[in-house]
């Protein structure tokens, strides 16, 4: 199974993360969604910036880690090729991410990502843990 795969959403596009805990399913998600924005195998692991989020529960936490690593990428100008989630609770959040500063010849970003949104937004378990994601591009 793969670990993340892009769904079809009218001028949007989704997200669905897959992972055999809600911590791979935060990772995925996340990786899932720079991959959209760039060419990720061309990214250094050069910068760790750790990320803090609360939020008052886990669906509404993966929103606002994904939209927490949007404003590093929009505002700092950071593009992560890694993740690691440090400690994952119901409604709080530290994790680690890993790149470099954003550097156009060489790195071939593609598709712009505004926000990850709560529209159709899921969290769920079942033989393995998943979550639906909507990205506004």
């Amino acid at each position: 199974m793969p670990n993340f795969e892009f769904i079809d959403h009218t001028a949007d596009i989704g997200i669905i993360a897959h992972g055999n805990s809600v911590e791979e399913v935060f990772v995925n998600a996340a990786y899932g969604m720079f991959s959209l924005i760039a060419d990720l195998e061309k990214v250094a692991e050069v910068i760790s910036h750790q990320v803090v989020a609360e939020a008052p529960d886990q669906e509404e936490l993966l929103v606002t880690w994904l939209n927490e690593l949007l404003y590093l990428f929009d505002a700092e100008g950071l593009i992560f090729s890694r993740f690691e989630i440090v400690n994952l609770r119901a409604q709080y959040l530290r994790a680690m991410a890993h790149g470099e500063k954003i550097d156009p010849r060489r790195h071939n970003l593609k598709t712009p990502v505004k926000a990850a949104t709560y529209h159709q937004l899921k969290l769920e378990k079942g033989n393995h843990f998943r979550a639906r994601i909507i990205l506004d591009v």
